[in-house]
């Protein structure tokens, strides 16, 4: 039967199966919430995670392995955690270090595979494992001349793209044709053409004796599916595996992990269907929302505690899956903030994109004079070629910026440099560079002068400020570990700190770089930050123009929730009327918004500092600002759904709508809508007047408070609206306008 934990570690704590808690493993459960608690104990799988965003799922999961190694149920070598990127498996890795559970695997599925694949290839198959191809689009644009097509360098990516999505979703070049008619996926050309460059490639692959990281996949899970006793040996080898942001797993890596699982291994999934960005990759929500069925006993924890955003944020957070549509929406996680108040997210409209990214940047400018630091900071967007305008903006102020995505930190010449200085002082018995200084930090500072490091930043934001960035990195962090080790009694030397540096660059767990981070939305899943912009939010860019199908709109909605949750505190949305100084202003803002943003309307709204920009909310009366979830007036539930919200009751609970009052509303808003030449829910939606009967305003303070009465619609038809409350006939309504039908009506459900 599926044991179901929310809020208490319940009947079902395992330390029994370790016959009691080995000396020191309680302490690993400390300042964990009852959620986390519960995960961390429930050592035997199959367990589910279903964890929104902020809430700890890392730590969760962490926590889990070293309580289960700690406590003597795991044994570190039989443990293996995988991920999708080397940057989170870093910080698995660093995290576990800390708890004490050193020995753990954590890897990314491909650096798992390759690890097996390399181990088993010369038992299998013979010989040396075929050179791994870093990157394809050299040798797609080699298929491609070789099917006798002309391809635009532009078009490679799409290419190489297409390629990829084919071979992890299981799709040979034969079926791929009918494969994209199948799911409805847009080719970058004809699919015919495209199958015949990836038959192509994969022909040139095998003369060239190559493979790329999707063969590691495929190879490995060939291998373990054709020899039993190879399989064996995997399964033997780990008997605990935990699989992180679960919702992203492709059709051929859960084929991988079905065999690395079919021994009777211990599975632990961690994820969230609402952070599912990834779909155009061959990422599907499916294995996780159908979990629970392929394992009926399995243990589900739900962590909605969220520690990382202000109640404002995550309200803004939940309105937006609460008009999500879907598969993946009936299962999101209505998240409960767990921080203290902070200021509303600030909706800003701008002339054009280049006074959005001026504006931008003077905010910016703004926060870090109130001492907000810069790496605490991101401007994020919906597609990389939006970078540029930001990036001349910062600059142009004299802001320190990264990009996202940029070489690793430890592979950065000017800090593989710096760790071999710092390693060469530490041995030296005497390092004049060194001598003088009686701190660890001011000897690190010493070491990095020689290469270029100074006190005072450089000017500009070049290739100077980016190196000088990156020492800077080194001394904070040195500065950081010398206060972490006087603090339990132990050495802070140079040599611990070399040998602290070596076990990070072999983690990947960089320390952070002082700099405004730019980024695309996508590439800022899985970070934070204390303020956030998120920029460029207009139709056609969010959702993306080429978004068509309902399932593509509901993943740029993901897309834009993944966006909002990156914040901490401050959130700043914007969009642009138009791409340059005097175009045309025919932009509109995303969709995502309405219903969202005040009165998805200019209401309230005032001058930004003479740059053009339009600020909404920023004025509005504190009756109308929300601080928290919206109740259900007769059952107390939480409301998620928007008509729901509208009407503060849930669908299912008793209505007192005055049910006269309702039709005379809809009749004179037929009127009202035949007279503009508009649909109907143009005027007043039915969800609008269905609150409006239920909760019978007496005056205009009343009518405001209803969701869907923005101060727009409250000038042109609050009189009117009042009037028919009253029981009288609108003044400027003839006997004529007000008879008629809703024929021809659009409904509209929020």
């Amino acid at each position: 039967m599926q044991q179901e934990l929310l809020g208490t570690s319940g009947p079902y704590d395992t330390l029994a199966l370790a016959g009691g808690a080995a000396p020191g493993a309680d302490a690993v459960l400390a300042g964990l919430d009852p959620e986390q608690r519960a995960v961390a104990t429930a050592l035997q799988g199959p367990v589910c995670v279903l964890a929104g965003a902020g809430t700890g799922k890392t730590r969760a999961i962490t926590h889990r392995i070293a309580y289960g190694v700690r406590s003597g149920v795991y044994q570190p070598q039989q443990v293996l955690a995988v991920t999708f990127t080397a940057r989170a498996a870093g910080e698995m890795r660093g995290r576990l270090r800390q708890l004490g559970a050193e020995g753990v695997q954590a890897r990314t599925f491909h650096s798992a595979a390759l690890r097996q694949l390399q181990y088993f290839w010369p038992r299998a198959i013979g010989g040396e494992v075929p050179r791994l191809l870093e990157r394809k689009v050299q040798l797609v644009a080699e298929a491609a001349g070789r099917s006798g097509l002309r391809v635009q360098r532009t078009e490679l990516r799409d290419l190489t793209s297409e390629i990829e999505w084919a071979k992890v979703t299981q799709i040979v070049p034969d079926d791929y044709p009918a494969a994209v008619v199948k799911t409805g996926r847009e080719a970058p050309r004809d699919p015919a053409e495209i199958a015949k460059v990836y038959a192509t490639y994969e022909q040139t692959k095998r003369d060239r004796g190559v493979i790329d990281f999707e063969d590691v996949l495929l190879l490995t899970a060939a291998i373990l599916e054709d020899r039993p006793e190879i399989a064996e040996r995997v399964r033997a080898q780990y008997r605990h595996l935990t699989v992180d942001e679960y919702q992203d797993v492709s059709p051929l890596q859960q084929r991988l992990l079905d065999q690395w699982t079919a021994g009777g291994a211990s599975l632990c999934v961690v994820g969230d269907a609402s952070q599912t960005i990834y779909s155009f990759t061959g990422a599907t929500p499916d294995h996780l929302l159908n979990f629970r069925n392929r394992h009926p006993e399995a243990t589900v924890v739900k962590l909605v505690r969220d520690y990382r955003s202000t109640p404002q944020v995550v309200h803004l957070a939940n309105g937006l899956l609460g008009q999500a549509r879907g598969h993946a929406a009936q299962h999101r996680l209505e998240l409960v903030s767990q921080r203290e108040a902070g200021p509303d997210p600030l909706y800003v409209e701008y002339p054009d994109e280049p006074t959005e990214a001026e504006s931008t940047a003077h905010a910016i400018e703004k926060l870090l004079a109130q001492g907000v630091r810069a790496s605490e900071i991101a401007v994020l967007f919906r597609t990389n070629g939006q970078s540029e305008v930001y990036e001349q903006a910062l600059a142009d102020l004299g802001i320190s910026y990264q990009l996202k995505g940029a070489e690793r930190f430890f592979e950065r010449p000017e800090v593989r440099d710096s760790v071999m200085l710092l390693r060469g002082a530490a041995r030296a018995a005497s390092d004049p560079l060194t001598a003088e200084a009686p701190d660890l930090a001011g000897q690190v500072r010493a070491v990095l002068a020689t290469r270029g490091f100074t006190p005072v930043p450089p000017a500009g934001s070049g290739t100077v400020r980016e190196r000088w960035e990156s020492l800077a990195a080194l001394v904070r962090l040195a500065e950081e570990f010398e206060t972490a080790r006087r603090s339990t009694g132990e050495a802070a030397d140079l040599a611990a700190y070399v040998a602290e540096l070596d076990a990070r660059a072999a983690a990947q767990h960089a320390p952070a770089v002082e700099g405004v981070t730019l980024a695309s939305l996508h590439a800022a899943k899985g970070l934070e930050w204390d303020a956030v912009f998120l920029v460029g939010l207009s139709e056609g860019t969010l959702p993306i123009i080429y978004a068509k199908t309902d399932e593509q709109i509901e993943e740029e909605r993901r897309l834009l929730y993944v966006g909002v949750t990156r914040a901490r505190v401050h959130l700043t949305l914007s969009w642009a009327l138009s791409r340059s100084p005097g175009g045309r202003a025919s932009r509109k803002p995303t969709r995502f918004l309405d219903g969202l943003r005040p009165g998805s309307s200019t209401s309230g709204a005032r001058s930004r500092g003479g740059r053009g920009g339009v600020e909404f909310g920023a004025e509005r009366s504190a009756a109308r600002k929300v601080r928290g979830p919206v109740k259900c007036r007769v059952c107390d539930r939480t409301l998620t759904e928007a008509v729901e919200r509208k009407l503060r009751r849930c669908e299912d609970c008793p209505s007192s709508m005055d049910e006269a009052l309702y039709e005379r509303l809809r009749e004179w808003r037929a009127g009202q809508a035949r007279k503009q030449g508009a649909p109907a829910y143009v005027v007043f939606t039915d969800a609008t007047l269905m609150a409006i009967a239920e909760d019978v305003p007496a005056g205009t303070r009343e009518l405001a408070l209803i969701s869907g009465v923005g101060a727009m619609k409250l000038d042109k038809y609050g009189a009117a609206v009042l009037s028919l409350c009253a029981g009288e006939v609108p003044e400027d309504e003839s006997e004529g306008d007000q008879q008629g039908d809703d024929s021809g009506e659009s409904e509209e459900s929020a």
